[in-house]
């Protein structure tokens, strides 16, 4: 099972979005709930809110197909944060001049899909003994040119 969600044009520049993201891109969902509570960065909140998204639009798709999800076997598949829209607004400066102010904004993706469960383990063969090899062992002749002045003697 497979849902995602998506937050268009939160008010934080991608580049500090993108700190928290890499933090739980490939983790299970309970574990990324975790990082995200306990993260200092305001970017946190934001994404702390697609994941649940995510995670509500995978249990009610799970339950319009009439099958079995278990949320803490979610993995967190795909998580990116791309630019939005700039803000572009001016504020006053010395000499009568004008300032550009870029206020930038973000879009957040996040895809949750379930694990399979895991197979039950068989019991595993025996090793092998380590084979010996056959008989005698070579003894190896040395190589380069310093080997081939040594098997015509030395000059």
């Amino acid at each position: 099972m497979e849902a995602r969600a998506i937050q268009r044009t939160v008010r934080q520049s991608a580049r500090k979005m993108r700190l928290v993201i890499d933090l739980i891109r490939g983790r299970v969902v309970p574990e990324a709930y975790a990082i995200l509570r306990f993260s200092k960065k305001l970017a946190a909140k934001q994404i702390h809110k697609v994941l649940k998204s995510a995670v509500a639009n995978a249990q009610q798709r799970a339950q319009r197909a009439n099958e079995a999800l278990d949320v803490d076997r979610l993995r967190v598949k795909y998580a990116v944060v791309n630019e939005g829209s700039t803000l572009k607004r001016f504020t006053p400066a010395a000499m009568g001049r004008g300032t550009p102010i870029l206020k930038r904004t973000s879009h957040v993706e996040i895809r949750v899909a379930s694990e399979p469960a895991p197979a039950p383990k068989a019991a595993a063969p025996a090793p092998k003994a380590a084979a010996k090899p056959k008989g005698k062992a070579r003894a190896r002749k040395p190589a380069g040119k310093a080997a081939a002045s040594a098997r015509k003697g030395s000059r």
